[in-house]
């Protein structure tokens, strides 16, 4: 079955279900697009009594739990010995990667691993791989499922916005029409969401390298302080 024909299929039998299970394959790492999902299953539900928006966002939200879930346990079981064996190789130090410097960055998204989570499940091309690094990093499964479920959960709404004020254009009469149109809207949001997210990354960074600097000072004037101690 190729793309357009499994399109065609979920358009002409979304419901719950469908929607859930391809939220679930868009989150993992089978590209799927959300916008073929969400939307015009939010323009259905505005037609449909027995579509209700509010549960188009639980499902969708839900199955992209379950997809986010499937690459973090992967990387969780799989990646990370793969990773760290890499790192102690000849390989590995070739290209500068090593055991301190994979711990290093494990360690900044434990630090920061909820936020980059949040926002990762916002921006295009990296919701499906932002649960890779979390996996690796081991970070903790309570914190990931709640902010994935909060990042997915606030995308799939604006998903289902954009369905339903869809269905208030006129002349828009078929799930075809919705999709074309979703892809533009979600596209344009999502450079915008882009934006947003990498001038919060690099507040991030620049507030790391900040307290970096703080810490650095404060350590100089502590050793030239027991410096002069010594020395009197």
């Amino acid at each position: 079955m190729d793309s357009a024909t499994l399109i065609a299929w979920v358009l002409e039998n979304l419901n719950y279900w469908v929607v859930a299970a391809f939220m679930a394959i868009e989150s993992s790492f089978i590209p799927f697009p959300s916008e073929v999902v969400v939307p015009p299953a939010a323009w259905l539900s505005m037609s449909d009594p027995s579509m209700n928006i509010v549960l188009v966002v639980v499902f969708a939200t839900l199955g992209a739990d379950v997809g986010a879930l499937v690459n973090y346990f992967l990387a969780r079981w799989l990646g990370r010995p793969v990773i760290y064996k890499f790192a102690r190789s000849r390989w590995g130090h070739f290209c500068l990667v090593t055991e301190e410097s994979v711990a290093r960055a494990e360690e900044y998204f434990r630090d920061h691993g909820a936020t980059a989570t949040f926002f990762g499940r916002l921006v295009p091309a990296v919701r499906q791989l932002i649960s890779i690094p979390a996996g690796l990093s081991g970070m903790k499964l309570g914190p990931f499922l709640l902010y994935t479920t909060l990042g997915a959960g606030a995308w799939n709404t604006v998903l289902a916005i954009i369905g339903y004020f869809i269905s208030r254009i006129p002349g828009v009469q078929t799930k075809e029409q919705v999709v074309k149109l979703a892809m533009r809207y979600s596209h344009e949001l999502g450079y915008v969401l882009f934006g947003l997210a990498a001038l919060f990354l690099a507040y991030l960074i620049y507030n790391g390298l900040k307290k970096t600097d703080i810490r650095e000072k404060i350590m100089k004037s502590v050793n030239e302080m027991e410096k002069e101690e010594k020395e009197n």
